[in-house]
């Protein structure tokens, strides 16, 4: 069995390969589109280049970088997102590109003097590798910050690729990357579907395994950062998903001298390490968690200080959102944790967990659009062709609350 996993593994990156190959000459889009701001990009980068830009991100990441570091780019194809890095990260900085498809390779390394040129850097500081995700050609600890464009889910073995993530990058390091997700597991006939592997539909994983994957490999502080519908195929809802994560410098459970109170807009909250808070009562953390909390996804939710502090509800720190007091609709619409949380409750009684879709009414919709609650949802519509559904009375009865 481990015989026949690992050819098909190779067959299905020889068939993705081949067709990013033939991409570069004839042009094909592939995966979903972009969005490239490509005027801004033709200023330095070549035409050539920004013909065979492809991803689900534009381009991602980049926004948090800077000067001086060292950015890794799984699947960095012609060239364009290292590019982009190589003019964030100035001369002192660095960029590393690895890609499995040779023609891509050869593209990118073409442009590269005239790139740096162009930016006006005495040589390139761009250095584009041969390699595979699962297998990156990277010493342990050296990248601040890793990117990727729709291209982990072409890789068979995702959890490998997420294991070489954290190894690559330095305690502190970060990710941000773009890919399809979907809404369910795929099922066989399309998992053996060759063709849907370069689409990025084949090898999509769900939320949760996605997540999942990526917090048993180490990183911590995964949260949304975009989310929008894509294609739907038999029934499947497919994401496209911007998501960062970090690996954390503090690994010390001692207790710390800190108190961490959690404000809203959740009434209760469990956070990556297992740690469950309820909103308004302080607890004392340890050295590990308060460098969780201490992360962006987690820092505007919680109070931290030396000295235990309780809130009431009159408290104006304390976050409430409550459903409006009206009649509630079934539209379809399901909501899904994207993080950081393991799990968490609102003040209508609903709890989710990270990564499972749970359906949701007009009221609780509403809700999670507001932008206390938005940030860590992603929404889909499993309704095909509209809903007629009559109002109901939130109640337990009802599976509204």
């Amino acid at each position: 069995m481990a015989i026949e996993t690992q050819e098909q593994n190779h067959s299905i990156t020889q068939t993705v390969s081949q067709r990013y190959a033939k991409a570069v000459i004839n042009g094909e889009q592939l995966c979903c589109p972009t969005g490239y701001n490509h005027k801004d990009l033709a200023q330095f980068i070549p035409e050539p280049v920004l013909k065979v830009s492809y991803g689900c991100g534009t381009p991602v990441g980049l926004s948090t970088v800077q000067p001086g570091e060292v950015v890794l780019d799984i699947g960095s194809g012609g060239g364009i997102d290292c590019f982009e890095a190589s003019r964030k990260v100035g001369p002192q900085g660095r960029v590393i590109g690895i890609d499995m498809t040779d023609e891509m390779l050869v593209l990118a390394r073409t442009h590269a003097p005239t790139v740096a040129s162009n930016l006006g850097y005495p040589e390139p500081n761009v250095d584009f590798r041969k390699g595979f995700a699962d297998a990156i050609p990277v010493e342990d600890g050296q990248v601040d910050l890793i990117v990727s464009n729709c291209v982990i889910n072409l890789a068979p073995d995702k959890g490998k690729v997420f294991q070489e993530m954290f190894r690559v990058l330095r305690p502190g390091g970060r990710f941000t990357i773009s890919d399809i997700v979907a809404d369910q597991p795929i099922p066989n006939y399309l998992i053996y579907d060759r063709a849907k592997w370069g689409d990025c539909l084949s090898g999509a994983l769900t939320i949760k395994d996605y997540w999942g994957g990526l917090r048993n490999a180490g990183f911590k502080g995964l949260h949304q950062v975009n989310s929008i519908p894509w294609r739907v195929i038999d029934g499947i809802q497919f994401l496209s998903v911007t998501l960062a994560g970090y690996k954390l410098a503090v690994t010390s459970t001692h207790p710390s001298s800190a108190f961490a109170t959690l404000t809203g807009p959740f009434s209760q909250v469990i956070d990556e390490l297992g740690t469950k808070f309820t909103r308004g009562n302080p607890q004392q953390i340890d050295e590990r968690t308060a460098a969780l909390l201490a992360l962006p996804p987690y820092q505007d939710r919680f109070i931290i200080v030396e000295r235990p502090v309780t809130l009431s509800v009159q408290d104006s720190r304390i976050l409430v959102v409550y459903p409006e007091e009206a009649p509630c609709v079934w539209e379809g619409q399901f909501a899904v944790l994207t993080g950081p949380f393991l799990a968490v409750c609102d003040d209508d009684h609903h709890t989710y967990q990270c990564g499972e879709p749970v359906e949701i009414c007009s009221k609780t919709y509403k809700v999670l659009q507001t932008t206390s609650y938005q940030p860590y949802f992603a929404t889909i519509n499993r309704s095909r062709g509209g809903v007629e559904s009559d109002p109901v009375i939130c109640e337990p009865s009802t599976g509204c609350c």
